[in-house]
């Protein structure tokens, strides 16, 4: 398995099944077991990108009895928000100096 930064969360949704759990827990918090039968991977698959997806700070844990219990980190999500509105809002404003410049005339 590929290797993340902590708190690098672009990096951690790189991979499908990460971003398969993210959308399931959007929906509501989970167990492992539970996201592994919702996904086409194995229960020990499903933990450690939960791992990855924790280091990156977008999930958090919390025990139920026996379980862990695994639900979006909304600091962390809001934080990748303001990083793709940060890389958003630059790519817009790349966009707009471009259209605004004066087309080259040729001879």
């Amino acid at each position: 398995m590929e290797t993340y930064q902590s708190g690098d969360a672009l990096g951690a949704l790189g991979d499908a099944t990460r971003r398969a759990i993210i959308a399931c827990l959007a929906e509501r918090p989970r167990a492992v077991g539970e996201l592994a039968d919702e996904l086409p991977v194995s229960r020990p698959a499903v933990s450690q990108h939960l791992k990855v997806l924790k280091e990156a700070g977008l999930v958090t844990e919390r025990a139920a009895g026996t379980r862990r219990i695994y639900r979006l980190n909304p600091a962390g999500v809001a934080a990748l928000r303001d990083q793709l509105e940060t890389f958003w809002n630059r790519a817009l404003a790349g966009y707009e100096d471009v259209v605004e410049q004066p087309e080259e005339e040729t001879p």
